[in-house]
């Protein structure tokens, strides 16, 4: 029988806990990837005008991969104390970070106006942007996750995934339009801006919404579980990330590995597209533009379809179905944007956007299930993380200096190919965990969950602090 903490809430209450994880990983996600877009576009230009076209690109993902790097930092701090303190409040933080970070952006001068200093004080802006992004993900999806009806645990999930869609469809979407009214001339003297800038009221509206929702149940209850077993036994809690690095690390070495080729094939998808598109392809910088806008759409849309699939087949069918389609379509992929052709290049993105979803709609769900309450958010965000500084943040530089190397895209597809095998063994070795109930917070006795092992009994699921 279910525990109070895992009854489904009302469907109301259940509704604005998903809006405000939504609204506030859309906002996350719209100022990295503005970050993302701007970096392809005008930074080359307004920050590093010294260097060659292409080197000047590199520079500009450089900055790009520099938010990365901050990530697990931020997957850590945050982490320990949404673990300790609770989810809500790490994430109206992480809120304020972003949003703050991304306005800063858009005011800083360019190297015309004060040189050197110019990418000096956007690579800080970028690492407090990355070390924000890198606590928001966690705490966001098991909010939702540790709220939510357990039978419909994928599908709920699921939707602050779409924030990352959702972000990259608003940011594409004000690039799409600045660049459509404005003159190369003007967008590059000011109208970049225009979008960092926006980032403030967007941070306004997520506060008013997230700090209307209340803290998780399941982690109410086992923190009261927590603080009552310490009162009993006068035994300090170990630190949240000793816990999981003793208890789950076959998980986070399994969530790194299932974040392979989620990571690399979306930033290939739908940063890099916008540096081979322009420059090998022929294609304007208002076409690419709008064919990541059209196919971010379709993203939004298919990620609680691809998570609600996983409630009945399980997570790791779905997630190993979206690793092998992705690897399968880079070829193709390639092939479509080749042609320069507007329907071409939106049916390849449109197409891998599709089946990545298939890959980061079960994510939340799956990871959120491979770890206990007291340990979940370090856990969630330290594999989902850490993996990122390998897959995401190279990934444009990586794609850009094959390129450059070989003016091919064929090392570019075998790239991808292969982060999609490492993430189909890594999925295919787990266990599925759709079955797990997030409320069991009671230790476990058994020996597997005393090693961590990943050969999991019902009795190892409820592996706790």
């Amino acid at each position: 029988m279910a525990s109070a903490a895992s009854a489904p809430p009302t469907p109301n209450n259940l509704k604005r806990i998903v809006a405000a994880s939504l609204i506030g990983t859309t906002i996350e996600w719209y100022d990295f990837f503005l970050y993302g877009s701007a970096a392809a576009l005008v930074f080359n230009k307004l920050f590093f005008p010294d260097s060659d076209p292409l080197v000047g690109t590199l520079l500009s993902f450089l900055t790009y991969a520099v938010g990365f790097a901050a990530r697990p930092l931020g997957a850590l701090v945050f982490g320990h104390y949404g673990d300790r303190l609770g989810r809500k409040k790490l994430l109206v933080l992480s809120l304020l970070l972003m949003g703050g970070a991304t306005f800063a952006i858009g005011l800083l001068p360019t190297h015309a106006t004060v040189g050197t200093a110019a990418p000096v004080l956007l690579t800080v802006l970028r690492l407090v942007q990355g070390f924000a992004l890198g606590g928001e993900w966690g705490g966001a999806v098991l909010l939702v996750s540790e709220h939510g009806d357990a039978r419909r645990r994928g599908f709920w999930a699921s939707w602050p995934q779409t924030g990352a869609p959702a972000g990259q469809l608003l940011a594409t979407g004000v690039l799409s339009l600045l660049t459509a009214v404005l003159s190369d001339t003007a967008f590059g003297s000011w109208g970049w801006r225009i979008p960092f800038l926006l980032s403030g009221v967007l941070v306004i509206v997520g506060l008013w919404i997230r700090l209307s929702v209340d803290e998780s149940p399941v982690f109410k209850k086992a923190l009261a579980q927590a603080e009552a077993r310490k009162e009993r036994e006068g035994a300090a809690e170990k630190l949240p990330v000793v816990s999981v690095l003793r208890h789950h690390w076959r998980d986070v070495l399994v969530a790194m590995g299932a974040r392979m080729a989620e990571n690399i094939s979306y930033y290939v998808i739908t940063a890099f597209i916008l540096v081979y598109a322009t420059t090998s392809a022929g294609v304007s910088k208002q076409t690419a533009l709008n064919s990541v806008l059209i196919a971010s759409a379709v993203h939004f849309a298919v990620i609680p379809a691809w998570g609600a699939l996983s409630d009945r087949v399980g997570r790791r069918p779905v997630y190993l179905l979206g690793a092998v389609g992705v690897g399968a379509w880079m070829f193709p992929f390639f092939s479509l944007v080749d042609t320069g052709g507007f329907g071409n290049l939106v049916l390849a993105v449109t197409v891998g956007l599709v089946l990545h979803g298939a890959m980061y709609a079960p994510q939340a769900a799956f990871f959120s299930e491979m770890f206990a309450t007291r340990m979940r958010y370090s856990g969630a965000s330290i594999g989902a993380q850490f993996a990122s500084v390998a897959a995401g943040a190279p990934a444009p530089l990586i794609a850009t200096a094959l390129l450059a190397d070989y003016g091919t895209s064929t090392p570019i597809a075998l790239y991808v190919i292969a982060a999609a095998v490492l993430t189909v063994v890594a999925v295919g070795v787990a266990q599925e965990t759709r079955h797990r109930d997030l409320a069991d917070v009671e230790p476990a006795t058994t020996p597997a969950a005393e090693t961590g092992s990943a050969a999991h009994s019902p009795a190892a699921d409820a592996r706790t602090v």
